[in-house]
C-alpha cells in the first residue's frame, strides 16, 4: 500500500516490537533518502533536459523534509560532540553524580571566563603594543633563567606581561591608538561586563541565579523532588549497556539526598541540655576557626614585612609558598571538626565548612591587598609590575600545591584507605574544598587583570590541565559521594560565593587602585598623572578643545560620570529592585504554603463526603 513518509512513521511507532527492531525498520523505509541523491547526481548531467529532471525531484518531494530534517538533527548531534569534554562530563555524571560533576562543570565555566578575559586584553592592549614595538626593551644583563617561570620577575618584567611594559604615548599609525585610554577601557569594560553578570544573576531571568534560589530553596519540596528524579529524569534515549549502568549509577546518587532529609526529625527529639551542648560545640569550633583565619592573615602580614625583597627572585617564592601551605593545611584541620561538631543534615555541614573556608582564604587574600597598596605602593619604584609579579607566584604555586594534593594526598589516602587501614576506606572526592579553590583562584585572576593583563594566560593553562588531572585523580583514587548534597543547590550557592565576596572583593581592589592610588613616575601607560581615572579627564579636556561639538559629552562627564548624586540614585534603584523582588518571593512562599494546607484539607475531606 503507498503510504507517505509520516504515515510510514505512525505505522512503524503502533508496531509491537522493541525499540531495537523498529529503529531497523525505519532504518529500512529511510533507504530512500539514497534516491534522492541518485536524483540530484542525475540532474547534474549535461544529457538530462531539465523537463525529465523536474519530474524526477517531484517523485521524490515526499523524502526531502525527512532528508533535511535528519541532516538537521546530524548537525546539531555534530556540534554537541564538538563541545569542549562533552564525554568526559558523562562519564563523570554517570559514576559519581551530579555534585561531582557540578565542580568539572564550574572548571570549564571558569575557563571560558579566563579564555574571554584573554581575548578583551589581548587584542585590545598587547596587539597594539606588539605591533607599534616588536621586541621588548630587556637590558643586555638580563637572559631567561628558567626561573621566571616560578618567580614571574627577571625577563619577565621586561616583557608584555606586566603593567609596566605598556606604553603612555598614542600610537603613530594608519590610525592613532591611544594607550592609556586603551589600558583603561578595557580593563574597566571588562570589569563592568562582569559586573553586569553578576546583576543579571540577581534578577530574575530565565537563568538567573535569583530563579536558581527561588527553584532549590524557596520553592523546593523534597518529596515532590524525589518523586521527579525517579520517575521523570530516565533518558529512554539510551540503549548502549554501559551508559544505561552510568545512568543508573548517577540516579542511585542523586535518590541518596533522602537519607539526608531524614535527620531533620532528630532536632525534635533532643533534650535541653543535649542541644546547649551542641550549641557549646559550634560555638567553640567557630570561636577556633575564625581565630586560626584572623591569625593567618596577621602572620602573612608580619612574613612580608620581614622578607619582601625584590633583590633576592628566589625569596620572594617564600610567602606564596606559605599562603598556598595554609591554603591546604587549615581546611583540612577544619575538618576535623566534623568528627565533633553534630548538624541535623549533611547539606548543614557542608555550608558551615565553605563559609570557614571563605573566611581563611578571605583574611589573607585583604592582608595581602593591604600590604600591597599601602606599603609596596609608597616604598618601591613600578609597583604595579611588582604586585602583578607577585600575583603571578601566587598563581602558580597554588597550581603546584593543587596538583600535588591531587596527584600525592588522594592517592595516598586511597593507599593507606585500602591496604593499610581499610576502616578508612576508599577517600571521597570533596566537592566543596575543590570548588572553593578554584574561586580563590580566580579571585587572584581578577586581581591581576590590572597589574598583569596576559595573567589569563596562565589561568587558562592551569585550569586545562587542573581538569585532566583531577578526572585521572578522581576516577583511580575517589569513590562516589556516600552522601551526597542537591547538586542544584550547592552550584547556586558555589556561583554566589563567586561573586561575592569574590568578584566584588576584586572589583573593589581594582576601582580603589584606579581611583585613590597614585600610579608609578617611571613605568606603564598611567605615569604622571594624579590617579588612572585623570586619564578620562584629560582626553576629555582634549576633546573640548580640539572636537567641536562636543559639549554634551563634556557635560555628561562633568555632571553625571563624576557626581556622587548618580551613583548613589543607581544604589537607590538597586536596592528598592531587590527588596520588591523579595517581597514578592515571600508572598509566593505563603501561597505555596496556603495551597498545600487546602490541598491536605480536600484530602481528609474527601472520604467524609
Amino acid at each position: 500500500v503507498a503510504m507517505s513518509t509520516r504515515e510510514q512513521i505512525r505505522a512503524v511507532r503502533d508496531l509491537p516490537m522493541n525499540f531495537e527492531e523498529k529503529k531497523r525498520i525505519r532504518w529500512v523505509l529511510t533507504l530512500g533518502q539514497l534516491r534522492i541523491i541518485r536524483t540530484i547526481v542525475m540532474c547534474q548531467s549535461p544529457t538530462i533536459t531539465p523537463k525529465i529532471c523536474c519530474g524526477a525531484v517531484l517523485q521524490q518531494r515526499e523524502l526531502f523534509p525527512q532528508f533535511f530534517r535528519r541532516f538537521g538533527y546530524s548537525l546539531r548531534s555534530a556540534r554537541q560532540t564538538l563541545q569542549l569534554w562533552q564525554g568526559t562530563m558523562k562519564e563523570i555524571g554517570g559514576k559519581f553524580g551530579t555534585s561531582v560533576l557540578t565542580y568539572f562543570l564550574f572548571l570549564k565555566w571558569l575557563l571560558m571566563f579566563n579564555i574571554l578575559s584573554f581575548l578583551i586584553n589581548f587584542g585590545f592592549v598587547t596587539i597594539p603594543l606588539l605591533v607599534y614595538d616588536h621586541t621588548p626593551d630587556v637590558p643586555a644583563a638580563v637572559s631567561f633563567r628558567g626561573l621566571e617561570i616560578l618567580t614571574g620577575a627577571g625577563y619577565f618584567n621586561y616583557t608584555a606581561m606586566y603593567y609596566g611594559s605598556y606604553s603612555n604615548e598614542t600610537l603613530a599609525g594608519p590610525v592613532e591608538y591611544n594607550m592609556q585610554l586603551a589600558y583603561f577601557f578595557t580593563i574597566s569594560l571588562y570589569m563592568v561586563k562582569m559586573l553586569v553578570v553578576c546583576f543579571c544573576s540577581l534578577c530574575p531571568s530565565p537563568c538567573s541565579m535569583a530563579k536558581s534560589f527561588k527553584k532549590n530553596y524557596v520553592l523546593a519540596d523534597p518529596a515532590s523532588s524525589s518523586a521527579w528524579q525517579l520517575l521523570c529524569t530516565w533518558d529512554f534515549t539510551i540503549t548502549n549497556e554501559r551508559a544505561v549502568r552510568q545512568r543508573k549509577n548517577n540516579l542511585c546518587v542523586q535518590l541518596k539526598v533522602n537519607e539526608s532529609l531524614s535527620e531533620k526529625a532528630q532536632r525534635e527529639m533532643l533534650t535541653l541540655s543535649e542541644k546547649l551542648r551542641h550549641f557549646g560545640i559550634h560555638l567553640g569550633s567557630w570561636l577556633l576557626s575564625t581565630s586560626l583565619a584572623f591569625g593567618c592573615g596577621i602572620s602573612i602580614y608580619y612574613l612580608y614585612t620581614a622578607s619582601w625583597s625584590p633583590q633576592q627572585e628566589a625569596e620572594t617564592l617564600l610567602v606564596p609558598f606559605v599562603v598556598s601551605l595554609m591554603n591546604l593545611v587549615i581546611p583540612l584541620f577544619y575538618s576535623l571538626f566534623n568528627k565533633f561538631e553534630i548538624y541535623s543534615s549533611h547539606r548543614k555541614q557542608i555550608y558551615a565548612l565553605v563559609l570557614r573556608n571563605v573566611l581563611l582564604k578571605m583574611s589573607i587574600l585583604a592582608v595581602m591587598c593591604y600590604y600591597w597598596m599601602n606599603v609596596v605602593a609608597v616604598k618601591f619604584s613600578c609597583w604595579e609590575s611588582m604586585v602583578g609579579q607577585a600575583l603571578y607566584r601566587l598563581v602558580i604555586i597554588d597550581f603546584l600545591f593543587l596538583m600535588l594534593g591531587s596527584l600525592f594526598g588522594e592517592f595516598l589516602s586511597n593507599v593507606i584507605g585500602t591496604k593499610y587501614l581499610p576502616r578508612l576506606g576508599v577517600p571521597e572526592f570533596d566537592v566543596a574544598r575543590n570548588v572553593l579553590e578554584l574561586i580563590y583562584a580566580q579571585t587572584l585572576a581578577w586581581i591581576g587583570i590590572y597589574f598583569s593583563p596576559l595573567l589569563p594566560v596562565i589561568q587558562i593553562l592551569k585550569f586545562f590541565i587542573l581538569f585532566y588531572v583531577k578526572k585521572v585523580s578522581l576516577i583511580q583514587n575517589c569513590q562516589p559521594p556516600r552522601r551526597s548534597g542537591r547538586a542544584a543547590q550547592m552550584k547556586t550557592i558555589f556561583i554566589a560565593l563567586l561573586f561575592f565576596p569574590s568578584f566584588l572583593g576584586a572589583l573593589s581592589i581594582v576601582a580603589y587602585t584606579a581611583w585613590s592610588l597614585t600610579p608609578s613616575e617611571q613605568c606603564g601607560p598611567f605615569r604622571g598623572l594624579n590617579n588612572s581615572f585623570s586619564a578620562i579627564g584629560d582626553w576629555i579636556a582634549d576633546l573640548e578643545e580640539k572636537t567641536p561639538g562636543s559639549e554634551w559629552s563634556v557635560w555628561i562627564y562633568e555632571n553625571v560620570i563624576k557626581s556622587e548624586v548618580f551613583y548613589f540614585f543607581i544604589s537607590l534603584v538597586v536596592i528598592i529592585t531587590i527588596y520588591i523582588f523579595w517581597q514578592v518571593t515571600e508572598g509566593r512562599k505563603l501561597l505555596i504554603v496556603q495551597l498545600r494546607q487546602q490541598i491536605v484539607n480536600v484530602s481528609v475531606l474527601k472520604p467524609i463526603q
